[in-house]
């Protein structure tokens, strides 16, 4: 990967990044908003110390360990990604309670329209703002988008240091046992 510069990293928050979505995926995985090296690459959990792509793989969501850069493949694999607010970041702390909630508006519409079976959110913090649920955990949730179930999953920040990669990957992996079975 390329050194980006402060410059470079500041530059981007200007910039959207694309979702890596589908019609009817198994499960659409929604970060909170993209981090500026998310930003600046275009390509999701970006970041060297983000664990998304490690438990991904561990949790048996794909079949090697991807590279931020290889996101489209996730599409091959009935996988895709989204964020609830679409406004980079250098920390999810700088997004404002109103910008949760018209995130998580415009991510119900976004789901209603492409049907995933799961959605799954990254960050019970981020879900709990996003759907004014203060009673959610992680694990499945009783909400349902249209026809898509809900699952509140562990932010693979390197910043969350409650979740150890391997405790990560378990969480994960439930998810995965669920998709497979719908």
């Amino acid at each position: 990967m390329t050194r980006l510069t402060p410059a470079d990293l500041e530059a981007a928050r200007d910039r959207l990044v694309p979702d890596v979505v589908a019609d009817g995926l198994s499960v659409l995985f929604c970060g909170i908003n993209p981090g500026l090296m998310t930003a600046a690459t275009g390509y999701h959990f970006a970041r060297p110390g983000n664990r998304f792509w490690p438990v991904l793989h561990l949790s048996g969501f794909t079949p090697r360990l991807m590279k931020p850069a290889e996101q489209e493949e996730l599409l091959s694999y009935g996988l895709g990604i989204t964020n609830v607010v679409a406004r980079a970041t250098a920390r999810a702390d700088e997004l404002s309670a109103e910008e949760y909630r018209e995130g998580g508006r415009l991510l119900a519409e976004r789901v209603a329209r492409l049907r995933p079976t799961w959605l799954a959110v990254v960050g019970v913090t981020a879900y709990r703002a996003a759907f004014d649920d203060r009673k959610a955990r992680i694990g499945p949730q009783e909400r349902t988008i249209g026809s898509s179930r809900v699952w509140v999953l562990p932010n693979p920040s390197g910043l969350n240091a409650h979740w150890t990669a391997a405790t990560m990957a378990e969480e994960y992996g439930r998810l995965r046992s669920a998709a497979e079975a719908s």
